[in-house]
């Protein structure tokens, strides 16, 4: 966990010394999109490597479209009542 927090760190340090070049900034979107994808094969490749999990794939899928519509409603529920409080002009009358 200590490696986790401290490559966090490292990348917070590296962030803010490179804020001045935009140029840096453009390639680190893209670097950070491929590792996604990178990152994203890779559990692929990983769960289909995994007989255990394919194995019960029908049951997890219902399971996990369960979760994933819970998470976005809870997600849209939370976004909306932030935006009535904190971001909503209360005074329309202006």
């Amino acid at each position: 966990m200590i490696t986790v927090v401290l490559i966090m760190t490292a990348g917070i340090i590296a962030g803010i010394l490179v804020r001045g070049f935009p140029k840096l900034i453009k390639a680190n979107e893209r670097l950070t999109m491929w590792a996604i994808y990178a990152l994203l094969f890779v559990m692929g490749l990983e769960i289909g490597t995994n007989n255990e999990i394919l194995s019960s794939l029908h049951t997890l899928g219902v399971k996990a479209l369960i979760i994933a519509i819970a998470g976005v409603l809870g997600s849209v529920i939370t976004a909306y009542f932030t935006y009535r409080i904190f971001f909503k002009n209360k005074n329309n009358a202006e």
